[in-house]
């Protein structure tokens, strides 16, 4: 097959649903020739900020001179996103090399889409002979496709309710679903707290029984390795205390990191303490790496913010006049919400916040959606054309009757586009958010292709 062939064969599986299991799959791999028995792995889980370290690991160990892979879901706006090494996204050619095998070896056996694209990442990143493949899990642990690995370090970075029809009705339920990545003896770095709310405790108990029982090291952010933030905007590291080592843990002073949000102080920190147990494995990044890497470390879709003209849409300096300023963030969880509501209140200036929201049937946002519509003079709430799409209407009956009379509903997401640039003033934000798909769909529209 070709590439567009490939994409189109992929494209169909979507009709198949999720399917949570991996006997299948480890099958499926054997059939391959069992591609991730020649890859070191990093497994990266949790509710949010997965992204954000998995980019964060591959930036700065590929600046240190390693060859790193990244698979990650979902795209923005090509499937060819999800797979990297290095700078590098995979070529068309490569995509249809690797999926014309998947295809051949299936002889029309059904298999998921992620499913797919997992076997094609894994076999990509053998062929390429990576120094070390970090792999983003799609959705849970236990049962997703990638838990066919074992890693030299797994990472969970929260927990949180998200994807209950999958992982469960409670918190401790979904913890479980995510804590499933835990392998026998492979250290784990965790950011899900310390314990000092209910819902922390709740996490916390069940990560560490899971460590327990598999003799798998915790290091938990607040309590082994910590991040500081300072009075000129940037944070400190703490390290890791050595084993043996009497004196206080190391400290670097004075980072800071491309990524916008407070929250992804924590994601940064997250990745550097991976890096540590990584060193013990050969993987070694300086303190002048770091520095420098952290600065260049890039994630679209995620608290992006950029300016284009009124007159013909072109990528303008956001001094210059008469121009939209857009920010898209692909919060589509309460947490996430909670994270972009404290980024909008703290981290930028506009007049007018203009809302242009869109988000899955299948998500909750009875709590948060309200919270954020508070911050905004104007919403507008639109649809995809996927079948989870939440109708406008839906999400209007979310809202208290006094923040309902600020908002618009357009079924096209074109002419909810069109609406918030009439509606802004020069001073104004345009935020775009409630789902990963609509962002995706966005920066296709307002930027064009990532890649």
């Amino acid at each position: 097959m070709n590439y567009k062939e490939t994409w189109t064969f992929l494209d169909n599986l979507q009709f198949f649903k999720i399917k949570l299991g991996l006997e299948s799959m480890r099958m499926f791999l054997e059939e391959l020739d069992s591609p991730e028995e020649d890859l070191k792995f990093v497994h990266v889980a949790g509710t949010n900020g997965k992204g954000s370290v998995a980019v964060t690991l591959l930036t700065l160990l590929s600046k240190a001179g390693y060859k790193v892979g990244l698979y990650t879901s979902p795209h923005l706006s090509s499937v060819r996103e999800r797979f990297r090494i290095n700078d590098e996204y995979i070529s068309e050619q490569e995509f249809a090399e690797e999926g014309s095998r998947i295809h051949d070896i299936l002889a029309g056996r059904q298999i998921t889409y992620f499913e797919f694209t997992t076997a094609l990442a894994l076999l990509w990143f053998a062929r390429r002979k990576v120094d070390l493949a970090i792999l983003e899990v799609g959705l849970g642990g236990r049962l997703d496709a990638t838990n066919v690995i074992t890693p030299l370090v797994s990472v969970i970075t929260n927990v949180s309710m998200d994807h209950e029809m999958y992982l469960g009705n409670t918190l401790a339920e979904i913890a479980g679903e995510k804590a499933g990545i835990i392998k026998e003896n492979v250290p784990v770095i965790s950011g899900v707290g310390t314990g000092e709310t209910e819902d922390e405790r709740i996490v916390l108990s069940v990560v560490e029984r899971f460590c327990k029982e598999l003799r798998a090291p915790l290091f938990l952010h607040g309590r082994d390795f910590f991040v500081e933030p300072t009075e000129d905007g940037r944070w400190d590291y703490w390290a890791m205390k050595r084993k043996g080592c009497c004196q206080l843990r190391e400290k670097i002073k004075g980072l800071s990191s491309n990524l916008k949000g407070k929250y992804q102080v924590l994601n940064s920190g997250l990745a550097l303490a991976t890096l540590e147990i990584l060193e013990q494995f050969g993987f070694s990044v300086d303190e002048g790496t770091i520095r420098s890497g952290l600065l260049e470390v890039s994630w679209p879709g995620r608290l992006e913010s950029f300016c284009l003209s009124r007159n013909d849409g072109t990528l303008v300096d956001c001094t210059s006049e008469d121009c939209l300023h857009y920010l898209l963030d692909g919060a589509h969880n309460p947490l996430g919400v909670a994270s972009l509501c404290e980024a909008l209140e703290n981290d930028y200036e506009y007049d007018r916040l203009i809302l242009v929201w869109a988000a899955m049937s299948d998500k909750d946002f009875h709590a948060s959606l309200p919270q954020l519509g508070r911050l905004a003079g104007v919403i507008i709430f639109t649809r995809l054309e996927y079948e989870r799409s939440a109708q406008p209407e839906q999400m209007l009956q979310l809202l208290p009757e006094d923040i309902q009379r600020r908002v618009l509903c357009e079924n096209s997401f074109k002419a909810a586009l069109a609406k918030a640039a009439e509606l802004a003033g020069n001073n104004d934000l345009i935020c775009i958010a409630g789902s990963l798909y609509l962002v995706g769909e966005a920066r296709k529209e307002l930027r064009g292709e990532i890649i």
